[in-house]
């Protein structure tokens, strides 16, 4: 005869293991990547069209990324927040990196697409390409993009009922 454990704040114990079983890390990581280049290309685009860098963009990438970790990743511990965290750095720099390659393809006449080519040719430049573009006020909004990707990437329902059961049992 099976007993069903209803003391867990998870429900039941059956409830927790098919949360567990819905988990997946690698789901999260392809999704939030694809996220991630896609609001890069995103903000390049509006960047250059409207030839001024919006902040508020990083908070965006952070939001769609960590928002797109949750819902394919499914996911309630740490790793799922960093994952969402680290792509959400990822599309800030990519975001920067194009909007760099969209201002040097129009100075140069030619197209956007032969720009990045010749920048990820030289993967040794894209260091330099950021730097020269970083304003102080960047780290702001890189923060506050790594904040709400990490926070969005947690399901934090079942993340806080974690941690409320690792509070009871020591």
């Amino acid at each position: 005869m099976e007993t069903e454990i209803t003391s867990s704040p998870y429900g039941s114990e059956r409830e927790f293991d098919k949360l567990k079983m819905q988990e997946n890390l690698p789901a999260a990581i392809f999704s939030g990547f694809i996220v991630a280049v896609l609001t890069a290309v995103l903000w390049g685009a509006i960047t250059v069209i409207t030839h001024y860098q919006i902040g508020f963009m990083a908070i965006g990438v952070g939001f769609a990324v960590g928002f797109t970790v949750r819902k394919f990743g499914k996911g309630d511990t740490y790793a799922f927040g960093f994952t969402g965290a680290g792509l959400s750095l990822l599309g800030c720099l990519l975001g920067n990196l194009f909007s760099i390659a969209g201002f040097l393809s129009v100075e140069m006449e030619m197209s956007v697409f032969d720009m990045l080519s010749i920048i990820f040719s030289t993967p040794s430049y894209i260091p330099t390409l950021l730097i020269d573009s970083f304003h102080v006020i960047d780290i702001l909004f890189y923060g506050i993009a790594l904040y709400y990707g990490y926070k969005y990437s947690i399901n934090a329902e079942s993340f806080t009922a974690r941690q409320k059961e690792t509070k009871e049992m020591s």
